[in-house]
């Protein structure tokens, strides 16, 4: 397994929001992690990102423990996160988005061959490259979070709720481009409120209902559960 997360305990001062997650993802997997709001979703990603810290469990990462490391030696193992909300800085121009993700990266011919790779996936982009962030359109703004993600070369991406507010045609659209990232050999884990989107484009699915992993299979058997329809997909 690239990614091994084992009872993972997070407290928010004295409050435990996760009770033990117990996660797996291969390489090359797309894994959804999907749940109501407040399930942990987003709190797992953090967790695993170290931007949280769990209070217990462990976190490993190709053979390296993550629960030991600090936000940005996780970001130079190759993990990745894209978090809720885009996060994207308004007053910098698309290039300049760019040139941050990949502040971790020294190789400048390395740097610009994946700006162009990222202009390839997100044409748009490359339009607006001397756009500043905060005048693009939420879409947009999807786009250059997670190409930022991209400039940092990441082993694994972590997503938090790409699709939220997006209209479907762009959702559709976004979803796309993660199938082909994954293609090229990018791990990916999605938190996602769209449920159905994200269990046709993943691999295997978890569910969590407050801080707790209540069930997990293929992709194809949850979005065949009665129960999960029931729940997270419209019935």
């Amino acid at each position: 397994m690239l990614l091994t997360v084992r009872d993972l305990r997070v407290k928010y001062g004295n409050v435990e929001v996760l009770h033990g997650i117990n996660l797996d993802v291969g390489e090359g997997e797309i894994v959804a992690i999907l749940g109501a709001n407040g399930a942990g979703k987003s709190t797992t990603l953090m967790a695993v990102s170290r931007i949280v810290k769990s209070s217990a469990g462990s976190i490993e990462f190709a053979g390296r423990a993550l629960h030991r490391l600090k936000p940005h030696d996780v970001v130079r193992e190759g993990v990745i996160q894209v978090p809720e909300g885009r996060r994207i800085f308004n007053t910098l121009s698309v290039e300049e988005n760019l040139a941050l993700g990949a502040f971790v990266r020294a190789d400048a011919a390395r740097i610009a061959k994946t700006r162009e790779w990222i202009y390839e996936l997100f044409p748009i982009l490359k339009e607006r490259r001397d756009q500043l962030g905060g005048t693009l359109s939420g879409g947009e703004q999807q786009m250059l979070a997670i190409a930022r993600g991209l400039m940092a070369e990441p082993k694994i991406l972590l997503l938090d709720e790409p699709s939220l507010g997006l209209a479907p045609l762009l959702v559709k659209a976004i979803f796309r481009t993660l199938q082909t990232i994954n293609q090229a050999g990018v791990t990916i884990v999605l938190v996602e409120q769209n449920a159905k989107a994200a269990l046709r484009l993943a691999n295997r699915g978890y569910i969590l209902e407050v801080g707790n992993v209540v069930l997990q299979d293929s992709a194809e058997a949850l979005l065949a559960n009665p129960e999960v329809r029931k729940a997270y997909l419209g019935g």
